[in-house]
Formats: C-alpha cells, sequence, structure tokens
C-alpha cells in the first residue's frame, strides 16, 4: 500500500523499537500471503533481523486480481455515492483486494476499538495481562457519549475483569470500557507500538475516546465532562472553534486508517498471524455478538453467511456525520472469509442511504462468491449476533 502522509499518526507513535522496525521490514517482505509474527517486546533485535535476513529470501507469489465484476461493481457504487467513500474488500484465503479509495486516510472512531483489544490480547498471550484479572473501574475512568459501564460505577468504583471490559467494548462499543483498556496496556502510545510490531501500518489509534473527541470538538478533556455532560460543554462552543475543530480533524485524523490497511489487517487477525488461537477466537466471536450496526454491513447479508464486525460513527455538525464505518469479516456458506471494511470521512447522506451503500457492498461481495463458488459447505462456528441496536453517538 501506498505511504500516508498522516503528521498526527507519527505523533501518536511512542518510543519505537528495533523489533518493531524488524517487525514491519519483515511483514513488507512476505507481503500478504501469511506473515509470522517476529515476536514478542522482550525478543533481541538480532533474532528478529535473522528471520528478516531469512525472509528476503523467500519469493512469494503476488496475490491474483481481484474479480473484475466485483472491482467494477464496487467502483460503481462508490460513484453513485457522491461523496468520498473508501472500501476495500480482501480475500483471505487468496489473498487477492479490490478496493476504492483503499489507500487513504479515513477517521475511524470507534473502529479503533479493535486494535486496543488486540493489543489487551496481545498482552495476554505474553503474560502481562490476564482475561480473568480483576480491574476496579473508577469515576476517573468515565468516558464520553456511550458508557454504559460508566453508569455503573459508584464511589467505590465498579469491579469487573479485564474479559468483561473486551466484551462491552467490542460487543456495545462501550467508551469508558475501551479507555479503561487502553490504561491497563499502557495508553495509546503501547497500542501504537503492538500495530507497528506486527506489521500493521496505516492504522492508528491517537489517543484516549474522550480525549479524542473532545479535541474534535475544540475542547480539552476535563472529568466533569464525564457522560452525556460532554455535550452540554460542546454547545456552548462559538460555532467557527467546532468548525475549525473539525476540520483540523478530518485534514489529518489522528485515529486515521486506510481501507485497505483495515482489511488487511482483518484477514491477518482471521488467518491467525496476529494473536495465538485462543485470543484469535476471543476476539473474533466477540466480533460475532457485535450489537452495533446491525442494519450496516450485516443487513445485507444473504441467508447462510456470518459476520463478525466493528462499527464507527462519529458526531454529527452542520447537517454531516463523521466517521460513518464498518468493518468486518464476512463469512460464505462454504467457510470462505472475506475481510470488508467500509468507510465514510464525512457524509451528508441520510441515514438510509448510508445503509443502502453499505447493505450493496455486501451483496456484492456474497453475488461475487455465488459466481465461482456456490456450492454449499460447513462454516467457521460464528454466528450473526442478535440484540437491540445501541444508541449512535460519537464514538461507537
Amino acid at each position: 500500500m501506498r505511504s500516508l502522509a498522516i503528521g498526527i499518526w507519527a505523533q501518536a507513535k511512542a518510543r519505537p523499537r528495533a523489533v518493531a522496525a524488524a517487525g514491519l521490514l519483515l511483514a513488507a517482505a512476505v507481503g500478504a500471503g501469511g506473515w509470522a509474527v517476529a515476536g514478542h517486546h522482550s525478543q533481541a533485535p538480532e533474532v528478529a533481523l535473522t528471520s528478516l535476513q531469512t525472509a528476503l529470501h523467500i519469493r512469494q507469489p503476488p496475490p491474483p486480481p481481484a474479480p473484475a465484476e466485483l472491482q467494477a461493481r464496487l467502483d460503481a457504487l462508490a460513484a453513485a455515492y457522491h461523496e468520498p467513500v473508501g472500501i476495500a474488500v480482501v480475500d483471505v484465503k487468496d489473498g487477492w483486494t479490490a478496493a476504492v479509495d483503499g489507500d487513504s486516510a479515513y477517521p475511524q472512531q470507534s473502529v479503533s476499538k479493535l486494535w486496543v483489544a488486540m493489543s489487551v490480547l496481545d498482552a495476554v498471550d505474553h503474560g502481562g495481562l490476564a482475561l480473568d484479572q480483576a480491574v476496579v473501574v473508577t469515576r476517573d475512568d468515565r468516558s464520553v457519549f456511550y458508557q454504559p459501564l460508566g453508569e455503573r460505577v459508584g464511589e467505590k468504583g465498579f469491579a469487573t475483569t479485564l474479559h468483561d471490559l473486551l466484551r462491552r467494548a467490542l460487543t456495545e462499543s462501550d467508551n469508558a470500557a475501551n479507555d479503561k483498556l487502553m490504561r491497563e496496556v499502557g495508553g495509546a502510545g503501547a497500542v501504537t507500538d503492538a500495530l507497528a510490531e506486527k506489521g500493521l501500518s496505516h492504522i492508528a489509534v491517537g489517543a484516549y475516546e474522550r480525549e479524542l473527541q473532545a479535541r474534535t470538538a475544540g475542547l480539552e478533556w476535563r472529568p466533569e465532562y464525564a457522560g452525556w455532560r460532554f455535550k452540554e460543554a460542546r454547545s456552548k462552543l462559538p460555532d467557527s472553534v467546532r468548525d475549525q475543530a473539525l476540520a483540523a480533524y478530518l485534514a489529518d485524523p489522528p485515529d486515521g486508517a486506510s481501507p485497505s490497511a483495515v482489511a488487511h489487517a482483518l484477514a491477518a487477525l482471521e488467518r491467525g498471524d496476529l494473536l495465538s488461537k485462543a485470543s484469535s477466537e476471543t476476539m473474533l466471536t466477540l466480533m460475532g455478538e457485535a450489537r452495533t450496526g446491525r442494519m450496516r454491513l450485516r443487513g445485507g447479508l444473504p441467508p447462510g453467511w456470518k459476520i463478525a464486525h466493528k462499527t464507527g460513527t462519529g458526531p454529527d455538525w452542520r447537517g454531516a456525520s463523521v466517521g460513518i464505518n464498518d468493518v468486518g469479516l464476512l463469512t460464505a456458506p462454504d467457510g470462505r472469509v472475506y475481510a470488508v471494511a467500509v468507510m465514510m470521512r464525512q457524509t451528508r447522506k441520510p441515514v438510509p442511504q448510508r445503509l443502502a451503500l453499505m447493505q450493496a457492498v455486501t451483496r456484492a461481495v456474497a453475488d461475487s462468491w455465488r459466481a465461482r463458488n456456490a456450492a454449499p459447505g460447513p462454516g467457521d462456528g460464528r454466528q450473526l449476533a442478535t440484540g437491540p441496536q445501541v444508541p449512535a453517538d460519537g464514538g461507537l
């Protein structure tokens, strides 16, 4: 993928390690056909470089081209939307990619919760954290917008576990749970390091949800903004302040990612390239239980298909919505898996039209699969989630 000149992304990176650099080069050398993680944080740099030297001598065949009719259909869907939209579809097994504006940076909003969860599970794999370990969420941990967890915090806090925080962050898009997970793993810099060490470029996290949403509105985070009080503080800002802050965010999103990078990262997760088998299954299962975005990508799934996904929903301002996204893994009836990302930087289209585009992308993938392999087969066991739609506003 082409390099992205995203200044704030670089600012978000904290103390890249020698192993991280080796991991990035190793990923580039081996390519999208399935690379091995270079190692844990404690691995000596020379070990990673030895793996790199070996990898440089391995010639991987390039992935086949994407189905022509699928690419043409995605092009037509994007053109008909008449607003910037990024789309990427990756065949997890064969490695081809069909994309529209796939290498541009789009604000992720709560799609970034995936990478926080991944970094936590990576720490679990290497013994730094445990899924059953006790965690106490305090009033100081409360975030903004949708955070059912924050509402359960009393004067003595709320006792829970790391796994419960993961469940809340991935299935409900709870901002307080996500921010607490980020603290447990060491902050945004630690998540950035984890991404780099796994060779996942062109994906950034930026900051805690509460800080990101505050800066996007033109505010500095204060504890008294916790919960929905943030909206009141935001409403008192001059329109010019909000205009300037939002323009800066859209021009250089600190949580920016390209659709192609997101889709390839999800494909790597599905292949088991990023986490242990147990941690991969934990993350994929929780993604399959997501309660948000029932009418986004999921809404276009034909019978027999399954999805594990994560949505992103940013703030509304002056008749437009920011960071309207859905990314996930679609599993066909025969078990073939496609990683899909649909991302909207800023859209003025009514909600039904946004949903229609995402559903049309899902149907395009299903139709392409049907044209090539309509024979039914066993799936991978993840089930389509059901449940009430979670309200959306900033960071879902």
